[in-house]
């Protein structure tokens, strides 16, 4: 049994806690019933009237010694004016209640807020997981509860000068760190920020703090990062206050050092991760391509941006290119727990259907000139060229009657590229080298076949080549390729091939989210699947301008896809690099050059099945190609003039369709017929001008 000094020392202990303030509606409601203004209040308090509305709506809380001053000032205010029904609700409660009345408790619908009595409020420990000072309402904790308790206060956070870091659904936190290591201790320890694993042989994503100008200064860190490399390659150099005082105190950077994502660790201690990834917007950590507008905002809506982001696609752990990559790892991981029969233990083991957890080197024909698998054994055979379209007609195979035409318009397929990674199997295994294997179109890798006999409109593009031509002889292509050669009637003989005996449709579950992030967010912008084709070119039309926050998160998403894919093949960077080095991106799983080549494949394959199902349908022919967007020629101003439709109203299918779905269409551009004329005896491509051009998957960053 505890002693008479225990006792009093544990009660003393709860009398020296921080006072717990009523909600923020309570404070609210007192000083209303006083008669008392804000402005006097904030007076009395030696504040300012702003930090007074920040305390009743919730946004911020006092500190000592005003804190103790304002609840005393509740308290009394608490005698004076108790809260309607505070009489019935102090009363003794009766010794038992029936099963029916613990039966309604049970199976209440909603959370309970802890009940507060309206007499005052004693030096109690506030009623939440995070001994972090929440800011948010109290109205918004019952409304919006927290998806995993170990994480109640959302994935990441903005951080701003005054302290305050602006987290998702509204919440506020104070954030008391006037260094970095202070700041990721806080984080770690306080803060209730971080994300529950996508897949259950994964692992929890990181807290995300991101600094403002003014915070990275408060911070010690310098506004502005400057040298003559792009600012987001530049890094805080060794000896700079900040990275000595993280290295101090024995907390770690990775090999990228602090630049505008810098990710401080230490080692994981039992199962608990120590990790905080920092992103810095004044080091143009948030690139403006990708997510435009963005770093313009105010705190607040910066963490709705990236947290509505974190939500659909995963907490964001640099560019959006390295985002994409890091998805396909959380929702494909490479390794489960599987017990040792010897030991009895459980250790990781590969998780099949991943690309696990050692880097493979490329077939030669898939890899990059410099690639050391290429330099150190002198291939001269050739390389894979699976890139998307750009092609533009011969100006001499107009007909004068599309000349006639008033309109060339722009269609532009939406993330044509995550369409085609849908239940796409690809190589799990290390390639294999045959000499003439008979072609199966199950089989991926890279098959070397002579495709030049194939003959197709000349006013279409080769569907075997990136700029349309058509092949002169024997080249390697990707398996979707030379299927489509077979499809078309055409006999193909391999002469050589590198193919993978695993496979699996490795992309499938990185399809299935994003697909489902990009259609949820075109409807949050009024863009949705039950519009009919008239009503959703209007959607189009002003979906930018109807929320410039989601229009940012859908930028994000599109650059995700792209980037992510670009990033399997990403080529080395840096002045110092020498040919046949290897280079770090070398070190991983996802450096897949022939996965890549697959979806850039397949979605060319898919471009040119819906142009020859066109022209048969409408016999239509396009004026150019680039990318996911072709031009047509057209007698007015809307696709809804050229695309095919039943007679009933309805899309004909096999053609361009239109709607919010990945791989249907939507109008890009309309220009002057004259115009794009102009430009393809020029030898430019009307698609770039239209669309403002993107004619390649980005394999940097």
């Amino acid at each position: 049994m505890a002693s008479e000094e225990e006792l009093f020392a544990s009660v003393d202990a709860l009398l020296n806690e921080e006072p717990h303030l009523p909600p923020p509606a309570e404070r609210a409601r007192l000083r209303e019933a006083a008669g008392i203004t804000q402005a006097r209040l904030a007076t009395a308090l030696k504040t300012t009237t702003q930090s007074v509305k920040n305390w009743e709506n919730g946004r911020s809380e006092p500190k000592s010694p005003r804190l103790d001053a304002y609840q005393r000032l509740l308290n009394g205010w608490a005698a004076k004016y108790p809260a309607p029904g505070a009489a019935s609700a102090a009363a003794p409660a009766p010794a038992a209640f029936s099963e029916a009345a613990a039966s309604e408790v049970k199976t209440a619908d909603a959370p309970q807020a802890p009940t507060v009595p309206a007499t005052g409020w004693g030096r109690g420990r506030p009623a939440t997981p995070s001994a972090a000072a929440s800011r948010r309402p109290a109205e918004k904790k019952a409304a919006q509860p927290a998806a995993d308790p170990r994480f109640p206060h959302g994935p990441l956070a903005v951080l701003d000068g005054d302290g305050a870091a602006y987290g998702t659904g509204g919440i506020v936190l104070d954030c008391p760190a006037t260094s970095v290591v202070e700041l990721v201790e806080w984080t770690l320890r306080e803060s209730g920020l971080g994300a529950a694993r996508l897949h259950r042989n994964g692992k929890d994503s990181d807290p995300l703090i991101v600094l403002t100008a003014a915070a990275a200064v408060k911070l010690g860190l310098p506004e502005r990062l400057e040298g003559h490399e792009q600012r987001r390659s530049l890094r805080l150099p060794e000896d700079h206050p900040g990275v000595k005082q993280v290295v101090k105190a024995k907390w770690r950077l990775t090999q990228r050092g602090f630049g505008p994502w810098a990710r401080i660790y230490r080692k994981v201690q039992g199962r608990e991760r120590q990790c905080v990834q920092l992103a810095i917007l004044s080091w143009d950590a948030l690139d403006e391509r990708s997510w435009p507008g963005v770093t313009e905002m105010e705190p607040a809506d910066i963490a709705r941006v990236l947290g509505t982001y974190a939500q659909r696609v995963i907490t964001p752990r640099g560019s959006t290119a390295v985002s994409g990559l890091e998805l396909m790892t959380a929702l494909r991981p490479p390794t489960r727990a599987v017990r040792d029969e010897a030991s009895g233990n459980w250790v990781p083991g590969h998780n099949p259907g991943s690309l696990g957890t050692e880097p493979m080197d490329p077939a030669p024909p898939e890899a990059t000139p410099e690639h050391p698998v290429v330099v150190d054994s002198g291939w001269s055979g050739g390389f894979l060229n699976e890139e998307a379209y750009q092609w533009v007609r011969d100006v001499s195979l107009l007909t004068d009657e599309e000349c006639t035409l008033p309109y060339a318009v722009g269609l532009d397929l939406n993330t044509a590229f995550l369409a085609a990674a849908a239940r796409l199997v690809v190589g799990l295994s290390a390639p294999d080298h045959f000499r003439a294997p008979t072609f199966n179109p199950k089989i991926p890798g890279s098959w070397r076949v002579d495709l030049s006999h194939v003959e197709l409109d000349p006013r279409l593009p080769s569907p075997f080549t990136p700029d349309g031509t058509r092949p002169t002889g024997p080249a390697w292509y990707q398996t979707h390729t030379v299927a489509y050669a077979q499809e078309l009637g055409y006999n193909v003989a391999p002469l050589e091939g590198y193919l993978r005996r695993e496979t699996g449709a490795y992309l499938d579950p990185w399809h299935d989210r994003l697909k489902t992030a990009y259609v949820d967010t075109l409807a949050d912008l009024g863009v949705t699947k039950d519009l009919d084709d008239r009503a959703f070119l209007a959607a189009m039309e002003r979906h930018r301008d109807a929320d410039p926050a989601m229009a940012a998160v859908l930028a994000a998403i599109k650059a995700t896809v792209k980037g992510g894919i670009g990033k399997l093949r990403e080529r080395p960077q840096g002045r110092k690099y020498k040919e046949g080095e290897r280079w770090p991106a070398l070190q991983r799983p996802t450096w897949r050059p022939d996965i890549r080549a697959a979806v850039i494949s397949k979605a060319r394959i898919n471009m040119h099945r819906k142009l020859r199902n066109m022209a048969t349908m409408t016999g239509l022919y396009p004026l150019a190609v680039l990318s996911d967007c072709v031009v047509y020629p057209s007698p007015g101003d809307s696709p809804l003039d050229f695309l095919p439709y039943a007679a009933s109203g309805k899309p004909q299918p096999g053609g361009f369709r239109l709607g919010p779905t990945p791989g249907l269409a939507k109008l890009e551009g309309v220009q002057s017929m004259l115009w794009a004329v102009d430009l393809m005896e020029q030898g430019h491509n009307p698609a770039r001008h239209i669309k403002g051009g993107d004619a390649v998957l980005d394999e940097g960053e």
